[in-house]
């Protein structure tokens, strides 16, 4: 019981950092291609579902050029609600499980593959409460998309985080509403 527990808090727990349809369209050219339209992610929580606007229709998403489902923080580790920016992209980022107690205190790092609980990319972009990072990432278990059972962190198919991470750059606006 203790190690399906402590596994379950390390598949959510970040040191370093619907089953509803994904609707794809291309990514985005990069910051200075001619064309390239801002945006901006909004988070709804009630939802479960991202959205990728272009900045211009200040977050609403009846103008969402992707929009992906996720699973979100549950109630006592709640996704913080607010307005962020992202501040950290990781290719194949490793996974640090920590102390419960000092968020600090490295116990053992996971490296990138098919075992990894944050999947093939990391985009952070706030500090939880108890000091670990929030932020979207993949996830090996697809399965939970829709529900709210991280630690505060937005978990998302692997193909859809891939997309997602060529669409933002560090400083890309994050709006995380109820």
């Amino acid at each position: 019981m203790a190690e399906r527990l402590g596994r379950l808090a390390s598949l959510a727990m970040l040191a370093m950092m619907l089953a509803l349809p994904s609707t794809h369209a291309a990514s985005a050219p990069p910051l200075g291609d001619e064309g390239y339209v801002p945006i901006e992610l909004v988070l709804r929580l009630g939802e479960r579902r991202l959205y990728v606007i272009p900045v211009q229709h200040d977050h609403d998403p009846r103008h969402a050029v992707a929009s992906f489902p996720v699973a979100v923080g549950r109630a006592e580790y709640a996704t913080p609600t607010g307005r962020f920016k992202v501040k950290q992209k990781l290719v194949d980022p490793p996974f640090q499980v920590f102390d419960w107690s000092d968020p600090d205190r490295v116990l053992k790092t996971v490296d990138p593959g098919p075992k990894n609980p944050l999947g093939e990319r990391w985009i952070g972009f706030a500090t939880s409460e108890f000091g670990w990072q929030i932020g979207f990432h993949g996830t090996p278990n697809p399965e939970l998309l829709g529900q709210a059972v991280s630690h505060g962190c937005v978990r998302m198919r692997n193909r859809d985080v891939v997309d997602l991470y060529g669409r933002v750059e560090v400083g890309t606006p994050v709006i995380v509403e109820p």
